[in-house]
Formats: structure tokens, C-alpha cells, sequence
């Protein structure tokens, strides 16, 4: 699987990107009190195959899982981090969710994630909500060409350190394009200087995930992780593209 992507290759990403971005916006306008999960995952998976797009999500299936995942969606409420099945669960104010999506236009792969305030919520979440936007923010800045992969983790983990937040354990963004998770892996910590360069035509999806109570995570029986001590979650993820300069967000 090549690292540094083709022209024809990036012009299908790009265009998956499109649609998972208009589709998340939708998505975040629809999430509101009142509101079922699993409305948020037929209109998902309705927009992108009205878009000619097919769900990347649905009927993936990583190495080490039991079953492929059933949903075009991954809808994560309060602890719960990333991989959170839609279920019958009306939306309460209050709750911080976030909403993972992938989609795949011919080929080309995209993926991005929001973490979407419900209703009246807590200053506490709000804060912890914009440390992730502002980690991410500061990931996709580092990501210039000729920078590396450490120089993308520290950045990210140092928003997230000196605000008071946790760098979620084991798990990372990570590269895509031709599939949902290919190399490198992408660390939410990392070492300046350290790690893969990067060069133009690798496209990554950087995915920060925090907590203000701990960075350890357990497993639950859907495969979806939450924090270790149910403490609140925030997860923010765009899928860039390296160039000789400044990266481009595709899924802007």
C-alpha cells in the first residue's frame, strides 16, 4: 500500500472527503435533544449513498475484532471515546457525543470525527470539547512537509497537557486513503524530530481523543472504548493531505 498517494488517488479522496463533510455538518445539525442515534445513522448512511458514496465504516473489520461493524456510523456518548454502536438512546441535554464517520467514493477513503455539545451542557465539557478542537488545530499545523510524525504528536499533546487534559492511551490516528487505517500510525504524543518525515502526497487522518479524569481506557462488549474511570470524553479527527508546505484539510 503506497504511502505517498497519485493524483487519481487523491482526486478520489478528495472527493469522498466532500461528501463526508457535508454529511457531518448535517449530522451535527440534526443531533439535538430528543434525538435517537439511530435517526443519526440511517441519515448518515442515506446522504452518502445519495452523494454515490458507500459508508466506509459498514462491514469493516479490523484485525483482532469478532464481527464487522454493522453501522455506517460510530455514535459515542459521554465516556464512551470512539466505536460506539448506535443504539436505541434518545439524545439528553447535557451529553457530549461524538459522531465518527468514514466514506468511500470510488476508492478513495476518508474519515473524520466531531464531538457535538447536546442541549445545556457543563463548562467543564465545553472546555474539554475545545482543548480537543485546539489539539487537533495544532496537529494539522504541524504537519508540513519535511516535519515528522513525532512533530505532529507533540504538538497535539502539548495543547492537551498544559490545559489539564489526558492523551488517551492506545489510540492514534493514523494514515488512509486506499483503505481506513493504513501507516503510519499517527500518536496523540510524540517526540519532535522523531518518527516517519512527512512528504507530500501521504494522507493522514489525525484524530486527538481526550479525557479530564484519566488516560486509561477500557474495552466494552460493542468494541467501542470508554474511559477507565467514566469520566467524559472529546474526540476531534480531520483527514489531511501533506504537501510541500502547508497541509490541506480535505474533510474541512
Amino acid at each position: 500500500m503506497a504511502l505517498i498517494k497519485s493524483p487519481e488517488q487523491i482526486k478520489n479522496i478528495r472527493q469522498s472527503c466532500r461528501i463526508l463533510a457535508s454529511t457531518l455538518r448535517k449530522l451535527e445539525r440534526k443531533a439535538d435533544v430528543g434525538v435517537n442515534l439511530m435517526e443519526l445513522e440511517d441519515l448518515a448512511r442515506n446522504l452518502i449513498e445519495e452523494a454515490d458514496g458507500k459508508p466506509a465504516f459498514l462491514g469493516y473489520r479490523p484485525d483482532g475484532v469478532k464481527e464487522a461493524y454493522p453501522f455506517a456510523l460510530c455514535a459515542s456518548v459521554n465516556n464512551v471515546i470512539v466505536h460506539g454502536q448506535p443504539y436505541n438512546y434518545e439524545l439528553k441535554s447535557g451529553d457530549l457525543l461524538k459522531l465518527d464517520l468514514g466514506v468511500d467514493w470510488k476508492g478513495g477513503i476518508s474519515d473524520s470525527a466531531i464531538t457535538v455539545l447536546i442541549g445545556k451542557v457543563s463548562k467543564e465539557k465545553k472546555e474539554l470539547t475545545k482543548i480537543t478542537k485546539d489539539a487537533l488545530l495544532a496537529g494539522i499545523k504541524a504537519s508540513r512537509g519535511g516535519n515528522t510524525i513525532g512533530d505532529i504528536g507533540h504538538a497535539i499533546e502539548q495543547v492537551i497537557v498544559k490545559n489539564g487534559g489526558f492523551v488517551i492511551d492506545g489510540l492514534t490516528g493514523h494514515g488512509v486513503g486506499e483503505k481506513l487505517h493504513e501507516e503510519p500510525s499517527v500518536f496523540n504524543f510524540g517526540t519532535p524530530g522523531e518518527g516517519m518525515k512527512l512528504r507530500p502526497g501521504m494522507v493522514l487522518a489525525l484524530e486527538p481523543m481526550v479525557s479530564m479524569g484519566t488516560s486509561r481506557i477500557k474495552q466494552l462488549p460493542d468494541d467501542s472504548f470508554a474511559t477507565a474511570d467514566g469520566s467524559d470524553s472529546a474526540h476531534f479527527e480531520h483527514t489531511i493531505l501533506i504537501t510541500e508546505g502547508k497541509p490541506e484539510i480535505l474533510t474541512n
